[in-house]
């Protein structure tokens, strides 16, 4: 009864029949996706395998809350990374294609284009990169994928709300933060779950496959933060997915980052967000161990892009709605260098 109840009352964005259909698409086109490889393939990267030494001995070293603080400091100057992708004239980006007003394929647009503040900053990127910000690739990717992508090199980075950590520093390098958020329960509204805490004893909860909210989840059911009756076993490659499992009823709540759970509630008015972020994260651009030149060119794009009014202007445009105009995530974090 509870199943079919939800499933009356989700209107959002199309409701069911919609978001499968999105969902069935999104797959569909990653399936379809040429996979190349700009530069070589591999785990060692343009930069040497020294440096990608070197950063994961850091790595091994750091505390997630520090993880955010351990980028390269920001330059123009050119390196073999930077060259190679000059040379082949576009920028090859992984992204998302369903995350609404992130990186998502907006349904009303005729031109198919794709749009959000994930998929403006990559416009920027490519811009400082290469002079124009349409000399951009992208490749929609799986949640699950993420990492793959780039150290395979099919992708030269990946911009899609990617939270960066000491585990992930060990296999991928980051920029500096370009987005603060933090984990937060999304339920039906009329659910009697009330955030992260004991309301979701007995409660199946879905997370993305290889995402902290995975991680926390783990945690904190062995370590008794949360109630050992909670099953967390649901875990999907997409985490649009999520959404679709609580519309059907088959999930009681989800787990993932504010950001991604404020847009998901802004899609179907019948879920909301539940308790407050129990985490505080960071955003990060994800790129391959070893290509220092490109990470530091990134970081000189996300110092000027907070400088001169571009970040706020896209925050306004995509997020403002959902997070507030005076949120903690209204404000690009500040970037401490290694």
């Amino acid at each position: 009864m509870r199943a079919r109840r939800l499933r009356a009352g989700l209107k959002g964005w199309g409701g069911v029949g919609a978001m499968a259909a999105v969902c069935a698409l999104a797959l569909a086109f990653v399936l379809l996706l040429p996979r190349t490889q700009p530069y070589a393939t591999g785990d060692p990267a343009p930069g040497g395998q020294r440096t990608a030494y070197a950063t994961r001995a850091k790595a091994d070293t750091c505390k997630d809350s520090e993880a955010h603080d351990r980028s390269l400091s920001p330059s123009s100057a050119d390196g073999p990374t930077l060259g190679a992708i000059r040379s082949r004239g576009y920028l090859s980006v992984g992204v998302d294609q369903n995350s609404y007003r992130w990186g998502y394929r907006n349904p009303n647009n005729s031109t198919g284009e794709l749009e959000g503040f994930d998929i403006d900053l990559a416009h920027r990127i490519a811009k400082d990169i290469l002079g124009d910000e349409n000399k951009v690739q992208f490749r929609a990717i799986p949640t699950n994928e993420r990492i793959p992508a780039i150290r395979s090199g099919r992708v030269d980075m990946v911009v899609r709300t990617m939270t960066i950590t000491c585990d992930r520093l060990r296999q991928v390098a980051f920029s500096a933060p370009y987005f603060l958020t933090g984990q937060q329960v999304l339920a039906p509204k009329t659910s009697e779950i009330t955030g992260y805490d004991a309301s979701l004893a007995g409660r199946k909860v879905c997370s993305g496959t290889g995402t902290t909210a995975y991680d926390h989840l783990s945690a904190d059911k062995k370590n008794g933060r949360l109630p050992a009756s909670t099953d967390i076993a649901t875990t999907v490659p997409n985490q649009l997915d999520c959404l679709v499992r609580l519309q059907l009823g088959e999930v009681d709540a989800v787990v993932t980052d504010s950001a991604l759970a404020a847009s998901q509630a802004a899609q179907d008015p019948a879920v909301a967000l539940k308790g407050t972020s129990f985490t505080r994260e960071f955003y990060g651009v994800a790129m391959k161990l070893g290509a220092d030149d490109l990470v530091r060119r990134v970081n000189r794009t996300l110092e000027d892009y907070r400088k001169d009014g571009g970040w706020k202007e896209s925050y306004d445009k995509w997020l403002s709605a959902t997070l507030g105009r005076e949120s903690s995530a209204a404000t690009p974090p500040t970037a401490s260098y290694r």
